[in-house]
């Protein structure tokens, strides 16, 4: 696989230092590629190293092939590839890291014959590309889940683990510090402190990012940039003149106990957009679901809105699972998806007008489940100019100037 992803041709020159603003799974991922497989020099500029507001620390960390578009699927098997053998890959010394996956599936519930005919035409886009579903009618989701109210239900959608798919959850912080502690060994700097201009060297043409500067007074000379910080991206590339349709959007999840035995259960998607998974610990379950009213930006993860659970979450679990009709709160939090509002995929690529300049952003909840493939990638872009294992062109950043959007219709 060869593509290369550049709106002008030039004579590629390999970047001997690479600066990345933004820490989190994506820009770790991304630094460690790039020392590790291409042994270029790294700098990672981080402004929180405790990582207390990053999406990395704070997902659900799901991943699934479930997808109606094929760059989605292959970066996600492509991932979980790579999550399978982390232990491995990410081992720094003895220490092998453990994300603790699991693979139980994606269960997707339609209650009408156009959420059918969805799941459906997605079931076939995903054969094709060694996706295993199953198709359940329900009478099979009775019979497969006794504990499951079908009476309303048309269809349902069940993403089964084998070699060249599978569908489940993980440590996503675990994912992350795997990730650093890689990229450190590998001899990639991390530095803590805020990325707050550029040093720039404008042309008749094109034009080239020389360095960083940061909020504690250093300049980071850099040969190229990367912007992978997450929700903050826009604000950061907002410094480069350049607009990206990246915005801060809370989510709230909800830890709940039931006296119910379902840690064998999938990750269940309601028609209704409600969700609910099992931990580890028998009787124990995460839930969440899109926000009631309007989805606004940046508003503060401390404010998680409690009545969404009552009024929402609650009633749609109880008749979803009678078992869960008594059913205690625990705990909660909120934390941001990195919403693209163009299209909802990813944005991954060069940053026109710069000759150096790039992104791995905007993806709007999948973004831990994608971090090894499109870091993979993103580092051959960067190295060699060109996508040697997996061509993520489809998630260029100038779809958005060519009004082309990449729509991604199964978005939880």
């Amino acid at each position: 696989m060869r593509n290369k992803q550049s709106w002008e041709t030039r004579e590629w020159q390999r970047p001997l230092h690479v600066v990345i603003v933004g820490g989190g799974v994506m820009g770790a991922a991304t630094a460690w590629f790039l020392a590790r497989e291409h042994g270029v020099r790294v700098t990672v500029i981080e402004r929180d190293a405790s990582y207390a507001q990053a999406s990395s620390a704070l997902s659900v960390c799901a991943i699934r092939q479930q997808f109606s578009t094929a760059i989605n699927i292959r970066i996600s098997q492509d991932s979980l590839a790579f999550y399978r053998s982390i232990s491995t890959e990410l081992a720094v010394g003895d220490e092998s890291p453990n994300i603790g996956l699991v693979e139980p599936g994606y269960l997707y519930l339609a209650a009408t014959e156009g959420g059918a005919t969805l799941l459906r035409e997605q079931h076939a886009l995903q054969k094709q590309h060694a996706v295993h579903t199953a198709l359940l009618s329900p009478a099979g989701l009775a019979e497969r889940y006794p504990w499951l109210t079908t009476s309303d239900l048309v269809l349902g959608s069940l993403g089964l683990s084998t070699a060249s798919s599978g569908e489940g959850w993980f440590d996503g912080y675990a994912a992350l510090q795997a990730f650093r502690r890689g990229a450190i060994s590998a001899g990639v700097s991390f530095v803590e402190d805020d990325a707050i201009d550029f040093v720039v060297d404008a042309h008749d043409g094109p034009s080239t990012v020389r360095a960083v500067h940061t909020a504690r007074g250093q300049s980071v000379e850099a040969d190229a940039v990367v912007i992978a910080a997450g929700a903050w991206s826009a604000r950061v590339a907002d410094k480069l003149g350049v607009l990206l349709p990246v915005h801060a959007r809370k989510r709230d999840v909800f830890a709940f106990e039931a006296d119910v035995d379902l840690r064998d259960a999938p990750l269940l998607i309601d028609p209704s957009g409600v969700w609910f998974r099992p931990e580890v610990q028998q009787g124990r379950f995460l839930c969440g679901s899109p926000p009631r009213g309007d989805d606004i930006d940046d508003v503060p993860l401390d404010q998680v809105d409690r009545g969404l659970f009552d009024d929402v979450i609650w009633p749609v679990l109880a008749a979803r699972v009678p078992a869960f009709d008594a059913l205690r709160v625990t705990s909660s939090w909120a934390g941001y998806y990195e919403m693209n509002s163009f299209d909802h995929n990813g944005l991954v690529g060069q940053l026109a007008p710069y000759t150096n300049a790039y992104t791995g952003c905007g993806f709007s909840g999948h973004g831990l489940q994608q971090a090894p493939a499109v870091g993979r990638g993103l580092a051959e872009l960067i190295a060699t100019g060109e996508y040697l294992t997996l061509d993520l062109s489809p998630l260029r950043v100038d779809r958005i100037a060519e009004g082309r959007p990449l729509l991604e219709k199964n978005v939880i």
